[in-house]
């Protein structure tokens, strides 16, 4: 494992997560972008459009920042908020990091919102800041 990364942070339970506001997650390992990764996202997505390979990756990057045990199932609500500062180069290597900015109870369930924050390697300001909101079921 490469020293800069860090495990997924583990929840015993989706409970779990709501004490826990404010917490960082991350870093992940390093991915490349090369030109043949941004070719075959637009020929699987048929969008050639930089932004949204970009913002794919924070669901790349999720399950390697959080993972929440003791659950039926886990649900991707969708994201509140998402910024791009920073254009995102061929030959680019980005990760993600993350923080938990909000978590509640809805009914039965656990709703969490962790902020990805893309990185790219070198650069002052990343590439992507996405609010993703999921929902975890015990």
């Amino acid at each position: 494992m490469n020293v800069e990364t860090v495990p997924a942070t583990v929840f015993a339970s989706p409970a779990e997560l709501l004490s826990h506001v404010g917490t960082h997650l991350g870093p992940t390992a390093w991915i490349q972008i090369n030109q043949e990764r941004i070719h075959e996202f637009a020929e699987a997505t048929g969008d050639r459009e930089w932004i949204y390979l970009t913002l794919s990756l924070a669901n790349l990057f999720l399950p390697d920042l959080i993972e929440v045990q003791d659950i039926s199932m886990g649900v991707n609500v969708g994201l509140e908020k998402v910024r791009f500062p920073n254009p995102v180069k061929v030959g680019s290597r980005l990760r993600g990091r993350g923080e938990i900015i909000a978590a509640e109870q809805i009914g039965e369930g656990f709703q969490v919102v962790v902020r990805v924050t893309i990185e790219i390697e070198g650069q002052p300001k990343p590439a992507c800041v996405a609010d993703t909101v999921s929902r975890f079921f015990p």
